[in-house]
């Protein structure tokens, strides 16, 4: 069989590329010859004397012959000039992972002396299968391993050329796990088992598994590696590493016992579950052992071979941490090692020229510094080229002079968004592996007047009380400025204009935006102001903006009760009731008004009468004074009354009238001012006069309040003007009620004893206080039941 292999080789084969090629001798010539890998010894590669032109004759007399240092020579040349195969060559033996295998001869002839290159290129031949370095592996898989955990496999080796090296993995079916394969360059494809889905002990306790590996012939080679799965149920945490990934450099030829790098994993299990030690991983080749070794106990990556860049420049190692639990869990890390190549002299980077501070508004393409660069090596190690950090404004230009670089602006800079940059230049020569270094250098930014004042808040809304002290401070507006030093030192001033007189009475702190009165506010004449303050700052030119402040003033209890009706003379006011008067008669209604407004305006009434008399009372909401009980002949015939009318304020202000009650005998006799019953006349009486006053007083307020609003809502430009609040109601359980808000206040009280002329409206102002809805129970006292909700009104 080998012979016949040998034949269809021999017939396939013999094809060679001949590559002559002239040089300053023309005796000198090189020739190229291809042949397959296992071919049989006595195997004709090539007839080097005929392809190169030579006379047979000649050829023993020059003593044509191959010249090797090797007392076995993979080829032999006869006395005809035929090259022929002197033992089988194995080309993964004498090409390792080499994609291009070629051995070199070299042919003498003398007198004269006479030297042909000829290289054999030996092509691969699928004569390896893949194999495992164990037939079998144990893989210990908590049940709790969630589904997505990966375990990487040891994966198999094929000696073959990358052609027919392995090309796939196969995983036999199954329900819990699936392949996955991560290909690692050198390494090739690496197998990583995939959990597919959960695992349970209670119905599987393992799991067998057979991985096949297929290489690229045709027919494809493979080999298998059988994979029990035993299912645990302990040890719950596996070692995690610190980092995500663990790179180092290594210089090549560093002695044994260098320490490259230490990698390290913590667990969070107590006891032996908790402590690591550390190991190679499942897919560390021998090689690689012989040249690494890693410490068990401190994770430190340390050099035990020889180290040669010009071998191999990068390693991969797999570092595996595991616990020492019961059932061990481990995770493994990839360390990269890259080897660095002995290049002695790093660049130099030189700044001159660089500027103190650049203005914010400078203009694309400003210089800003001038970078020299210098490498003491010479010819490509010394090479360099200058780059700067991503992310900044800057970029370098290179200048006529070599190895001279301008740093200018790329773009527009904001020195309210970055006032600093560390800008970092890289100098990187040609060398192989490159050598490189770095310089940081900070430009400031210098500010430029480029952002107006912004306050706080726009509109400002403040509530001021009344009567507040001449020359106190109200209240401040403050503005910030994102430019610095004088660009950034705000001024305040209030706005002043000819048709706001109330300006006049404020004063502004121009350096903190304090707001001091310059006279005392009187809630009943002026209930809200507006005004505007404007904010500059000392740049050059001054930029500013302004904001408006809406004041609103506050009610205190400064105004005692007025007595309306009775009116009393000569200190007290008189009035009768018959005799035969029943209980709950009605004697007569007093009315008062308090100018201040909410609850400072909330009257409440209280009778006084001689002691034991205990005849009349008073309606506490009301003022209507009546009967207790019948008339008795113990009973005075005169009685002197005293009411007392107080607010709701804090403290609460009161007044008294007098009434001298006279018990008569009949209705007939009865003083009817009390009572107010209206009969047609032909003139006003005192009290219609009253209330023709009351209600065109009310109207003219109305209408003027309305005018101010409307005057005030065409002006504003800013925002919200104020806050209405919404109004409290007074109820009584008689029928009648109370109406009061911050703008308004209205006392409308209806009972079965009153009259349309009992009514009576007091107006009052507008300031913008929340208002409850109040009820009145059958006692006479009041209880909050319900708060009324607030309307913003929003400025058109």
């Amino acid at each position: 069989m080998a012979r016949r292999g040998c034949g269809v080789l021999l017939e396939r084969l013999v094809v060679f590329i001949v590559s002559l090629a002239l040089t300053m001798n023309s005796s000198s010539a090189q020739l190229r010859y291809s042949i397959p890998e296992e071919l049989t010894v006595g195997s004709v590669v090539g007839n080097i004397a005929k392809d190169l032109g030579m006379d047979h004759s000649a050829l023993h007399a020059r003593g044509f012959r191959i010249v090797s240092g090797s007392t076995e020579p993979l080829f032999q040349l006869n006395s005809n000039g035929i090259v022929h195969v002197n033992r089988k060559i194995d080309r993964e033996e004498v090409c390792e992972r080499i994609t291009t295998c070629i051995l070199n001869i070299k042919t003498v002839l003398e007198n004269p002396l006479e030297v042909h290159y000829v290289g054999i290129e030996v092509l691969d031949v699928n004569d390896h299968s893949p194999i495992f370095t164990d037939n079998q592996t144990h893989l210990e898989i908590s049940e709790s391993a969630l589904p997505g955990a990966r375990f990487q496999l040891q994966g198999a080796r094929d000696p073959d050329s990358e052609m027919f090296s392995i090309q796939q993995y196969k995983l036999s079916q199954n329900d819990h796990f699936r392949l996955e394969v991560k290909d690692r360059e050198e390494d090739g494809k690496i197998p990583v088992l995939f959990l597919h889905k959960a695992l349970d002990k209670e119905a599987a306790r393992s799991h067998r598994l057979l991985l096949t590996a297929v290489d690229g012939g045709k027919p494809a080679r493979s080999g298998t590696m059988e994979i029990i799965v035993n299912v645990l149920d302990v040890n719950d945490n596996m070692p995690v590493f610190a980092r995500d990934s663990y790179t180092a450099e290594l210089d090549e030829n560093s002695p044994i016992g260098t320490t490259i790098v230490q990698v390290n994993a913590t667990d969070l299990d107590d006891g032996l579950n908790g402590e690591v030690v550390y190991s190679f991983g499942n897919n560390a080749n021998k090689k690689l052992r012989e040249i690494f070794e890693v410490d068990s106990n401190t994770g430190e990556i340390i050099v035990k071979g020889p180290i040669d860049y010009e071998e191999k420049d990068r390693y991969q190692i797999d570092i595996k941490a595991s616990d020492k639990g019961q059932v061990p869990l481990a995770t493994e890390k990839s360390v990269k090692i890259t080897i660095v190549d002995l290049n002695d002299n790093t660049p130099e980077i030189e700044v001159t020229s660089l500027s103190s501070a650049v203005p914010e508004d400078s203009k694309p393409g400003r210089t800003v510094a001038l970078i020299s660069v210098n490498d003491k090596d010479s010819g490509v190690n010394g090479k360099v080229m200058c780059s700067v950090s991503e992310g900044v404004p800057f970029i370098l230009t290179p200048s006529l002079q070599e190895n001279m670089y301008s740093l200018v602006t790329k773009s527009m800079l904001d020195r309210e968004q970055q006032p600093k940059y560390d800008i970092r230049i890289v100098a990187k020569d040609a060398g192989n592996p490159p050598l490189s270094s770095h310089r940081i250098i900070s430009v400031i930014i210098s500010d430029v007047n480029d952002n107006s004042p912004e306050f706080s808040t726009n509109p400002y809304m403040f509530y001021v009380t009344e009567n507040n002290a001449a020359g106190g401070s109200l209240f401040s507006v403050s503005a910030h400025d994102c430019d610095e030093g004088d660009n950034a030192h705000i001024s305040y001033n209030i706005i002043r204009n000819a048709d706001e007189k109330l300006t006049s009475f404020l004063s502004i702190n121009p350096e903190n935006g304090e707001i001091v009165a310059l006279k005392s506010f009187d809630f009943e004449t002026m209930k809200t102001f507006q005004f505007k303050v404007v904010a500059s700052d000392s740049g050059t030119p001054s930029l500013s903006n302004n904001v408006t402040v809406n004041v609103f003033i506050l009610d205190q209890n400064d105004n005692a009760p007025v007595i309306l009706y009775p009116l009393s003379s000569n200190g007290s006011a008189q009035g009768s009731i018959p005799y035969s008067a029943e209980a709950g008669y009605f004697v007569a209604k007093i009315r008062a008004v308090d100018a201040d407004s909410g609850y400072n305006a909330l009257l409440s009434y209280h009778l006084s009468e001689p002691k034991g008399n205990n005849l009349f009372r008073i309606g506490t909401s009301t003022g209507e004074i009546r009967t207790k009980r019948r008339m008795s002949d113990n009973d005075l015939k005169t009685h002197p009354l005293v009411v007392l009318v107080s607010d709701n304020g804090e403290p609460s202000l009161s007044t008294t009238v007098s009434i001298d009650v006279v018990v008569v005998e009949s209705t007939a006799e009865i003083q009817t001012p009390f009572r107010h019953v209206p009969v047609k006349e032909d003139s006003f009486s005192d009290l219609n006069l009253y209330l023709l006053i009351a209600i065109v007083s009310v109207s003219v307020i109305f209408l003027l309040s309305l005018i101010t609003l409307i005057a005030v809502r065409c002006h504003r430009t800013d925002g919200t003007f104020s806050r209405y609040s919404a109004p409290m109601i007074t109820t009584h359980p008689d029928g009648s009620w109370s109406y009061s808000k911050a703008t308004q206040q209205y006392d409308v009280c209806f009972s079965s004893d009153t009259l349309k002329s009992d009514v009576v409206v007091f107006p009052a102002s507008i300031p913008p206080i929340d208002a409850e809805l109040i009820s009145i129970n059958e006692g006479d006292t009041f209880t909050r039941t319900q708060t009324l909700p607030t309307k913003e009104k929003v400025s058109p």
